[in-house]
Order: C-alpha cells, then structure tokens, then sequence
C-alpha cells in the first residue's frame, strides 16, 4: 500500500541529506498518515480510512461527507 492520503494525495517527497562537507545523499520526507476509523450518518455504519493529519483536522471542522463533497469525491473513492 503507498504511503498516501486516500482524500487530499499527499504523497512522499524526496530531498537531500546534506552533510557539513557538503555531501549529498538521497533522503524521503514522509507525510504524517494515520489510520482513522470515522463515523459516516448518513451510511448508519464506520468507515476505516488512511488520512493525513492536515485532513483529519479539516473533517473534525466541517465533517466526514461534506469534506468529500468539497474536494469531489465518493465514499467509494476512498474506502
């Protein structure tokens, strides 16, 4: 499975390690995912999905479905 956030894409980013000499060594910076379990009403059931912390925090604000709705997804595109 990628290390991906199922609603917003955030993905991995590559970068360097720079040493004090000045080498340069490949490095990923990995997004902050975690497995968040989220009630869904209008389904009456819980939907198991890998979000960012920057989603978790929008969909506590303005809830799970209408968070889909405003970036134009369906339950089914991320469960």
């Amino acid at each position: 499975m990628p290390r991906r956030c199922s609603i917003t894409g955030k993905g991995a980013l590559t970068g360097n390690n720079v040493s004090h000499a000045n080498n340069k060594t490949k490095r990923r910076q990995l997004p902050n995912l975690q497995w968040k379990r989220i009630y869904v009403p209008e389904l009456g059931r819980h939907v198991r999905v890998r979000l960012s912390t920057s989603a978790i925090k929008s969909i506590n604000k303005t809830g799970f479905m209408s968070y889909l709705k405003k970036n134009g997804l369906t339950l089914k595109d991320v469960a």
